[in-house]
């Protein structure tokens, strides 16, 4: 088998591994790809009656390797030739399954011929923690608490508890105290305001009515220093407007890492607009290469359509120039 026929292509959730063609009694192993903190390998074997896929992570014994045995969700699909003419064989999916030496494996009926892809859609990956309960590695990767860190516990404590506060934030839904000091510090936009004889530092209030209270908090608990997790989850494209209109560039560039890593068929058409809005290529191109190269666009018709008749112009013709690339190409 040539290099090209064992190569799987993989986005941060998504691999596929395109077979040209599978004779009867025949074993394939694809080259590794990387998806969270594992190298991946899938393998492909048939006989007369019955097509074997199996999925498995490189795993070693050595104590130079630190990354356990993932716990893995995920679907499995066989595309069999390709749009418009598509088949699609789905197993039911896989929730957190302990995934060993001896990996996950789908027996399919041979019922088909010529060339077909093998797609697997990571949905979560997670590891043992400390006290032996399942964590997710995409959630607990996004920001690194700071709680033992004694001045940034001091300057949460301030915010939480209005330790004088000099500034108030009015947010769409309701107000929040903080310190124009902290705000200027982290943000040139906000010493620019209170630096100046502008309205905000007269009235000692600035207005963020593009934000709810509770993004508003999770942007200042960010600042702060005391961003939880799924606070960050919750409120990412909030905090992403939030971080371009006032140049936070650790926070823009932490929203974008993490948007990056959970593009999926749901999310991938509001991302794309939102790499738009803000100027993130990277954001862009995967969301084009994930609709484009993976063939989703073909899967969501009904979504496509919708975005065609709204989205910005500019954009729609990119992703048309995208998909006219990828059938030329074929």
């Amino acid at each position: 088998m040539s290099a090209a026929g064992s190569r799987v292509e993989a986005a941060p959730r998504l691999a596929q591994w395109r077979v040209d063609a599978l004779p009867c009694y025949t074993y394939r192993k694809s080259d590794s790809f990387r998806v969270g903190l594992w190298n991946w390998y899938l393998s492909v074997e048939r006989n007369n009656k019955q097509t074997c896929v199996k999925l498995f992570a490189e795993l070693s014994n050595s104590a130079k390797n630190t990354a356990p045995a993932p716990i893995a969700s995920f679907v499995t699909k066989l595309l069999i030739s390709f749009p418009p003419d598509q088949k699609i064989i789905e197993h039911p999916g896989i929730l957190d399954k302990p995934l060993k030496h001896e990996g996950f494996v789908w027996t399919i009926d041979s019922s088909f011929t010529g060339r077909f892809v093998i797609e697997i859609e990571f949905l979560d990956l997670k590891v043992a923690d400390s006290s032996g309960e399942p964590a997710s590695i995409w959630a607990s990767r996004q920001i690194k608490q700071s709680s033992d860190n004694t001045a940034l516990s001091s300057l949460a404590r301030m915010l939480q508890e209005g330790i004088l506060c000099d500034i108030t934030i009015n947010a769409d839904d309701g107000s929040i105290r903080a310190h124009r000091a902290i705000l200027a510090a982290r943000s040139p936009v906000f010493r620019s305001m209170f630096s100046h004889d502008l309205r905000e530092k007269e009235l000692s209030t600035v207005d963020i009515s593009d934000m709810s209270l509770d993004a508003c908090r999770g942007f200042l608990n960010y600042i702060y220093g005391n961003l939880r997790s799924e606070e960050f989850l919750a409120h990412r494209l909030a905090l992403l407007g939030a971080a371009d209109k006032y140049d936070i560039a650790d926070l823009k560039e932490a929203c974008v890492e993490s948007l990056l890593e959970d593009i999926d068929a749901r999310n991938v058409i509001e991302r794309l607009q939102t790499g738009h809005l803000y100027r993130l290529q990277r954001l862009k191109d995967s969301c084009l290469r994930f609709l484009v190269d993976f063939r989703k666009v073909y899967e969501m018709q009904e979504e496509f359509s919708a975005f065609l008749q709204t989205a910005d112009r500019d954009l729609v013709a990119e992703v048309f120039q995208g998909v006219l690339a990828a059938w030329s190409g074929r």
